[in-house]
């Protein structure tokens, strides 16, 4: 029998279950302990503000808990390479370096490298690794957070890392489902467009994810992207053609589906005060990820509209029980209990950490090595922009600092977007000295690097690709790919200028390196 609508079946229904929310700051405050506690959501994400000293963080996880229940899912973002939560233990390397490794067994061990120090303040979901294809180079969003180009190195690379982090005790969310590779505009900031056949991505974007369905990966979480072969009207974060109809139905997969954040402007844009919520639940999600980034009104938008959609039938009750259903699995399968990381495991993954970064690097043309007494000139921008998923970047200065422990007499000069003088006036007062040329950068080049580089090429010069590896074929340098720029690339960067191998295979469709 089916009760009319604004009378629910189950008066113990929790829609608040279904959100994953996040909080402001370290600390629990008294405020938001109560509206934890009050709506006892799903579970919170923890970003960079959030994750401070060890035992600091541990205490709000536990305080997370205590508000929520015992079975809150804890989740954050630890990708490895420029998208890191917790930087005080051992960095795992970015995807696209381990691509450029070609080891699965290395990417099992990178993903329980990043699930040991999670795991140890009690944070049992990681939303990683990325299983995007880099298919373009002018994306701005995705890049070395990919595998690689090629499909079938990104799914055994991305599956191995995905079972390593769950192995070790952290459940693992494959993202962005359908892909997110092949498009030129970030989800943070608009609603991106992939006009590809369904052909086109089976044999493309969709390996990795159905190499993920079929090793039983724990969950996978959507994209903002629209797909018109699949669905003309919706974002596969909202469309129960790509959600219920391929992954579900056709895929048969069991696990969690979890959205990217709906506070992302693809999405929030187009479909405000929460609206967009029911409609992903009753499209087969099964956790909204609703990050407010301090504003908790967002939180109760959100779930007021699922509380509506549920009065009026938009959503149904059994549709709901089938979601939290599976996020108490989930939570049952990866408890999140605090597992020691002990400083003799920290020390053995670190110096995995520094061999992974190594045997990674890749070297873009030919370039004599540098004499470590030799004055060296290193020029750079002042701070790299950030945005999307990136928390930080590498400044100018520090990257000195590292460098002068190979070289004791580089000198450093920063450079804006469209300024050059002080970097000039570097290289004309020292015009033998050898130039190094950084781009620790995640998107577009700037006039001054552009501007730069054509100055080295003419004098000599050495280009340092720290982040964004297809920089190095922009621009007319030899170059040093680190496939990014965390202590451990930095060592390896330098000790390929001092003539060390560079052993890394170019993981990328560009050209490949002379």
């Amino acid at each position: 029998m089916t009760a009319p609508r604004g009378f629910p079946l189950d008066p113990t229904l929790n829609p608040a279950g279904a959100l994953i929310i996040d909080v402001n700051g370290p600390d629990l405050t008294p405020d938001e302990g109560r509206l934890l506690a009050r709506h006892r959501f799903g579970g919170v994400c923890l970003f960079a503000r959030n994750i401070t000293t060890p035992e600091r963080t541990a205490r709000l996880v536990r305080d997370l808990r205590d508000a929520l229940g015992d079975e809150a899912l804890i989740a954050t973002d630890q990708e490895g390479g420029a998208v890191l939560r917790r930087l005080d233990v051992p960095h795992p390397p970015a995807p696209m370096g381990l691509g450029a490794l070609r080891d699965a067994a290395a990417a099992r061990e990178a993903g329980a490298v990043a699930a040991r120090g999670l795991l140890e303040l009690g944070i049992n979901w990681n939303f990683a690794p990325s299983l995007d294809i880099h298919d373009n180079p002018l994306n701005p969003v995705i890049g070395e957070r990919s595998f690689g180009s090629d499909p079938a190195l990104v799914a055994e690379l991305g599956v191995a890392w995905a079972l390593g982090s769950e192995a070790a005790g952290v459940m693992s969310s494959v993202k962005h489902f359908p892909g997110h590779g092949d498009t030129q505009v970030d989800s943070h900031l608009d609603l991106p467009v992939v006009h590809k056949t369904r052909a086109a991505l089976e044999t493309g974007e969709w390996r990795p994810f159905r190499a993920a369905v079929d090793a039983g990966v724990g969950s996978i979480m959507t994209a903002h992207i629209l797909y018109p072969a699949l669905d003309s009207e919706r974002p596969a974060t909202l469309s129960p053609a790509v959600l219920t109809g391929l992954l579900r139905q056709e895929w048969g997969y069991g696990g969690v589906v979890v959205t990217d954040a709906m506070d992302m402007r693809a999405i929030a844009d187009r479909y405000p005060d929460g609206e967009a919520a029911p409609l992903s639940l009753a499209a087969g999600a099964d956790a909204l990820l609703i990050c407010g980034h301090g504003d908790h009104a967002l939180h109760t938008s959100h779930l007021a509209a699922v509380e509506r959609a549920l009065k009026t039938g938009q959503l149904s009750e059994d549709r709901l029980h089938e979601a939290l259903a599976r996020l108490h699995g989930a939570a049952q399968r990866f408890p999140g209990q605090p597992r020691p990381y002990p400083a003799a495991q920290q020390a053995q993954d670190e110096a995995q950490v520094r061999a992974w970064a190594q045997a990674s690097v890749t070297r873009w043309g030919h370039f004599p090595g540098f004499e470590p007494a030799a004055e060296v000139l290193l020029l750079t921008p002042d701070q790299p922009d950030i945005g999307g998923p990136y928390g930080d970047s590498l400044r100018g200065e520090a990257l000195a600092d590292a460098l002068r422990v190979h070289f004791p007499h580089l000198r450093h000069a920063n450079h804006g977007p469209d300024e050059t003088a002080e970097a000039r006036a570097l290289l004309a007062a020292f015009p033998d000295a050898p130039a190094l040329l950084a781009t620790p950068t995640r998107w577009a080049l700037s006039p001054a690097q552009h501007e730069l580089a054509a100055l080295l090429a003419r004098r000599g010069g050495v280009h340092l690709a720290l982040w964004n590896p297809e920089h190095a074929r922009d621009l007319p340098l030899p170059a040093v790919v680190t496939y990014g720029y965390r202590p451990a690339h930095l060592e390896a960067a330098a000790r390929v200028l001092l003539g060390a191998a560079a052993p890394g295979v170019w993981p990328l469709t560009t050209p490949t390196p002379a």
